[in-house]
């Protein structure tokens, strides 16, 4: 099937549904806009006895004022701490009483909010997510508790190197983009932020025209929308009338200045990332960066693996990542090695892309990589939750839906020459370097950058 437009009927305030098609497995996706702007959205699964409901809101850390860095974050805690309806014991106990499990992601576009069930249980899941996504008390005990969890998780994380060296390098590699900030901020961001500005960043992002529920699995539409209506209406949700929020601006960040940034750390390993600025999350060559990056780092076939660590025995871990954005993006390639090796492995690293941007793809690596990519996809597609999230980054990111067919059509369809030409292009940005270890925080490493 084509990909199927999300903004269709948005402008037809007042409900209906809006798409109905057939996907990938037998599956139906369905869409249905509430009069108040929320958007629903199901993948009703024959067969599958589970179900996996996400409550999501447009609204992640690049989006907080100066002052409320960590707030997107911090609020992600607070609403499991009860609402008017709720205690904090009684909102885990409903989902432990039925095998469940509830969680929260916070990210840099958006925050989501999700339990996995047993089908019959799904009502039960709408209910308690509802109830905290719109109904949070948000106590000045709760928040000052949460606050000493929070900067738990912070040091916990800080004590990671590898946690460590992937923020830095998306601080160097977006310097000065909202989207380079820690998305659960710092500890004296988080010391500094008082309650009543996670309130008011609650009522700001939070409402019913930027919710979007999404649910798949052994559901059935309309039995998702009437337990989503009536739980929101309980809420005072479906008033008034009012359409979807818009999606968010694309285009493109800032280009890359390229920055290098060294902790000192007295560690046994090494923690290396060097990169640049890559694709935004919509564009077009988005399956040729998935490519590429399965070429290069992707697995055990990859050329960063069979370079650095079969051959040469430098490193245990080594792989590429992207990361796609509405209006930016980054690729980095990431190692960790002994501490003398840091030099070697940094032209390792860059060698092997720029080989690849030079020279292209070697006689059955394009073949490899998109199998990789389309056994992954396919498999990662096979329980409730990864549909549930297709269906959210569909209506969020993308505001089109595209069954598992059409992307591995696209998958295949991409060329050695496109692959070439966007590590090309890649490679000739300026990049940025994060290093950390037993070093010097002005030491330069490697000589190929």
């Amino acid at each position: 099937m084509t990909p199927v437009d999300l903004t269709v009927d948005d402008t037809a305030v007042g409900g209906g549904q809006h798409l109905l098609v057939a996907a990938d497995g037998g599956s139906v996706v369905a869409r249905t806009v509430l009069p108040s702007g929320v958007r629903v959205l199901t993948e009703s699964m024959p067969g599958l006895r589970s179900a996996t409901v996400g409550m999501w809101v447009g609204v992640g850390s690049r989006d907080e004022a100066d002052g409320h860095h960590g707030s997107t974050h911090f609020l992600e805690h607070l609403l499991f701490k009860g609402t008017d309806r709720r205690s904090p014991l009684e909102i885990a106990e409903a989902f432990d009483a039925v095998g469940g499990e509830a969680n929260a992601v916070t990210g840099k576009e958006h925050t989501c909010y999700y339990a996995r069930v047993m089908s019959d249980d799904a009502p039960m899941a709408i209910d308690v997510i509802s109830d905290m996504v719109t109904s949070s008390t948000i106590t000045v005990e709760d928040f000052e508790s949460e606050r000493e969890v929070i900067l738990e998780e912070l040091a916990m994380a800080e004590d990671d190197p590898s946690d460590v060296v992937h923020e830095r390098f998306a601080e160097a590699v977006l310097a000065g983009h909202a989207l380079g900030r820690p998305i659960g901020g710092t500890p004296d961001t988080i010391k500094g932020v008082g309650r009543d500005d996670v309130v008011d960043h609650y009522r700001r992002h939070y409402g019913a025209p930027t919710l979007v529920v999404t649910a798949a699995g052994g559901i059935e539409h309309d039995a998702v929308v009437a337990a989503v209506s009536a739980e929101l209406d309980r809420a005072g949700w479906l008033q008034p009338a009012a359409p979807p929020r818009d999606g968010r601006a694309g285009g493109n960040a800032a280009p890359a200045s390229g920055h290098d940034v060294v902790v000192r750390r007295d560690v046994e390993q090494a923690q290396v990332v060097v990169g640049t600025t890559a694709l935004t999350a919509t564009d077009e060559r988005r399956y040729v960066l998935s490519v590429m990056n399965t070429a290069l780092g992707g697995g055990m076939s990859s050329r960063l693996f069979q370079e650095v660590r079969e051959k040469r025995g430098l490193a245990y871990s080594v792989y590429s990542f992207t990361a796609g954005y509405a209006d930016g993006g980054y690729m980095g390639l990431y190692a960790g090695c002994n501490p003398s090796k840091v030099d070697t492995v940094v032209d390792l690293l860059v060698a092997e892309w720029e080989r690849l941007a030079s020279d292209g793809l070697a006689p059955g690596e394009l073949e490899r990589a998109v199998g990789q990519l389309s056994g992954g996809m396919t498999l990662g597609l096979e329980d409730s939750g990864s549909r549930m999230s297709r269906l959210g980054k569909s209506e969020l990111v993308h505001r089109r839906f595209t069954d598992l067919d059409e992307t591995l059509a696209r998958l295949q369809a991409v060329t050695g020459e496109q692959v070439q030409e966007l590590a090309a292009d890649l490679v000739s940005r300026p990049r940025s370097l994060a290093v950390v270890g037993p070093f010097d925080t002005d030491r330069s490493f490697g000589t190929a950058r």
